[in-house]
């Protein structure tokens, strides 16, 4: 017989990093940028605003500095993510200024491209300093922990605009639950992909669910209650929906079994009632969905929904042009809470579709990175991060055009909201993180690639037998 031959392995071959591709895509979303910058100048004064090289320039950095980082820090990552981020914060930077010329004595463009700059510096600073989201693990309990003291915070501090969401000192304010919703996305994602199997296969089954045992489940039900019922005492019914929504789409990952879906919507409707109901902030919310027009109809003029629904109306297919709307009129939640009435009368219909667009590829690139990944946290980090930003368009947009009863939260990067922008940066972050993690090419034999982390989650819940009822 003769000895076998050996052949040596093939080579293994590598996935384009396609840091060129978002190069490009970052230079066409500084340009976009720019061009509604001045268009918006030319509708308004007619001439193009002296400093509109300025403000490309100072996006143009805030690109360099995001694509320097990914280059460096995640060369694998996802190469439409960080555009599309850099374009939607050009684009609120563009809105906030065009109703900035409304309110001369109240300028908030300057203070949102400040918090800009600082959600690209930390996106920066997770993405070249975090090199394994893995890591992200061990910090389970910790996450939770400062989430709920983020949570608890502004019970203590007075009440703006009928709900305790914001923590103010001196000149300075921002909303602690913006960052909350990230740490406790981390806080679900370990804990859920530790116990899994626990959560999937044990327990008694109830129609057609099967209810996990109660020292499994119970841990994550609790630290769900004490969020919503800290939010539901501060008046924040969006941010309570938003967690309740995140609770439930990581137990179906989690799981896969699809009865929860329904679980959490008859839950999530009877809570909505209850509070509906019973808390008159809320009731008059739901009121003002209801009854839209009530109070033109009782002499007292229209209202923010009824402003809202007019500046939609008044856009049409192609919008009124930027810089020509009449959404001013809204009043004072024209540049946070009501800024997609901007969008729709000025971009109109199709200006509209474009950002949903937007948003849905950034949410599709999110799961997509989750889909790619073989670690359980990791896939439901990224599917946790993604649902979180679709959850708030969801949310926002069908506030304001009144499909479901408003609730105070901001557009993600295009709304005013300091808070809101760099949690939005530092989620977009996590997801590159997640996507160079993906798209990475595996180690070969002998390749020096950084272990696993242990599944320190696990001694959360001990290990259930199997077979266990």
């Amino acid at each position: 017989m003769t000895a076998a031959t050996t052949h040596p392995p093939p080579p293994r071959v590598r996935p384009p990093k396609r840091r060129g591709v978002e190069f490009s895509l970052l230079c066409c979303a500084v340009l976009c940028s720019m061009y509604g910058y001045a268009g918006v100048g030319l509708a308004r004064s007619g001439a193009v605003p002296h400093d509109v090289a300025g403000y490309g320039a100072g996006l143009g950095l805030l690109a360099l500095t995001g694509h320097l980082a990914v280059r460096f820090g995640a060369p694998y990552a996802d190469p439409l993510l960080l555009p599309i981020a850099l374009l939607l914060n050009g684009l609120g930077l563009v809105l906030i200024y065009r109703l900035d010329l409304e309110t001369p004595a109240d300028q908030a463009a300057p203070a949102q491209l400040v918090w800009s700059a600082l959600g690209v510096a930390l996106f920066a600073l997770v993405v070249v300093c975090l090199r394994d989201h893995r890591l992200l693990q061990r910090y389970a309990y910790l996450s939770v922990a400062a989430a709920l003291v983020l949570l608890t915070v502004p019970i203590f501090f007075p009440a703006v605009n009928g709900a305790r969401i914001w923590i103010r000192a001196g000149g300075l304010s921002f909303q602690p639950g913006e960052f909350a919703k990230v740490l406790l996305a981390v806080f679900f994602a370990a804990y859920l992909a530790a116990n899994r199997t626990a959560l999937a296969h044990t327990g008694r089954r109830l129609w057609r669910v099967r209810l996990p045992a109660g020292r499994v489940l119970g841990p994550v039900v609790a630290v769900w209650l004490i969020s919503v019922g800290v939010l539901v005492l501060e008046r924040d019914l969006g941010t309570s929906l938003l967690f309740f929504g995140l609770f439930v789409v990581l137990l179906y990952v989690a799981t896969g079994r699809t009865g929860w879906i329904a679980v959490g919507l008859l839950l999530a409707g009877a809570g909505a009632w209850a509070v509906g109901a019973l808390e008159p902030h809320v009731h008059g919310r739901v009121e003002d969905w209801l009854h839209p027009f009530a109070s033109i109809e009782a002499g007292r003029g229209p209202g923010q929904l009824a402003q809202s629904l007019f500046a939609f109306a008044a856009g049409g297919m192609f919008g009124s042009g930027l810089g020509l709307g009449h959404s001013s009129l809204i009043g004072f939640a024209a540049k946070s809470d009501f800024i997609l009435a901007t969008a729709g009368e000025e971009l109109g219909l199709a200006g509209l579709t474009a950002l949903f667009l937007l948003y849905a590829l950034l949410v599709a690139r999110g799961y997509r990175s989750g889909l790619a990944l073989r670690d359980p946290f990791g896939r439901l980090l990224a599917t946790g991060l993604a649902s979180i930003l679709a959850l708030q368009v969801f949310v926002i947009a069908g506030g304001v055009m009144g499909l479901i009863p408003l609730t105070g939260m901001a557009m993600p990067f295009l709304a005013q909201g300091g808070s809101s922008v760099v949690t939005n940066w530092i989620t977009v972050a996590l997801l590159m993180r997640v996507s160079d993690s993906a798209r990475a090419p595996s180690p070969g034999p002998g390749g020096d690639v950084p272990a696993a982390e242990p599944d320190v989650t696990a001694v959360l819940v001990p290990p259930v037998r199997e077979g266990a009822r």
